[in-house]
């Protein structure tokens, strides 16, 4: 640990310390608890959303069969083009919000291709986009993941190690400053004896 100086001016720096890390933590601690708030709610969207994605693949896996006829090549109709999503900001940390998957629009002879195509299209394309909301999210929640941990190691930082520091400096300086203060009373009380008892002597003679 650095060694302080036991002064008066340092003593005020310390204080002023204090003040400033005692006004900062239940900031700090308020935004702790928000990203803490934030991820138990992802967290809970999130499982309801693979749920949903858990019924949708069930229910494609009874028509499964079909994709392999030969005349359908089922990829050109669900590959994605691009992902649209925004900015959403939890307690100053910004976080991807998933809105929407655009897909490329394939034409195709509707007498030539089965009639469960646009079924299966829309089927699998919704699948598609659940699993990138999901990707979108599960990105947004380790943000505030690593948010957190840096939150509360700040935290912890102030509670367990600033405010105590300051807290045993101030009083070390105090109790320096008052013991000096009693030193220099004591060596005030000797010298005004010093100088009575030497004009009571040259008084005498």
């Amino acid at each position: 640990m650095a060694k302080i100086k036991l002064t008066k001016g340092e003593l005020k720096r310390q204080r002023d310390a204090l003040k400033q890390f005692a006004r900062y933590l239940p900031t700090l601690q308020l935004k702790k608890q928000q990203l803490q708030l934030e991820i138990l709610q992802q967290n809970t969207t999130l499982q309801d959303i693979k749920q949903v994605l858990i019924k949708k693949r069930q229910a494609i896996y009874s028509w499964a069969g079909l994709l392999a006829e030969p005349q359908v090549e089922i990829k050109l109709f669900v590959k994605s083009e691009k992902i649209i999503t925004h900015l959403k900001n939890i307690a100053g940390v910004d976080i991807p919000v998933f809105d929407r998957l655009e897909f490329g629009e394939k034409d195709y002879d509707l007498f030539l291709m089965p009639l469960w195509l646009d079924t299966a299209i829309t089927a699998l394309r919704e699948v598609i986009v659940l699993n990138k909301e999901i990707l979108t999210r599960q990105e947004g929640v380790n943000i505030l993941r690593q948010e957190l941990r840096i939150t509360t190691q700040r935290v912890n930082l102030f509670e367990k190690v600033k405010i105590p520091l300051a807290e045993e400096n101030i009083r070390l300086i105090k109790i320096y400053i008052g013991d000096q203060m009693a030193n220099a009373v004591g060596r005030s009380k000797i010298a005004k004896r010093k100088i009575e008892d030497l004009i009571l002597e040259e008084a005498i003679a």
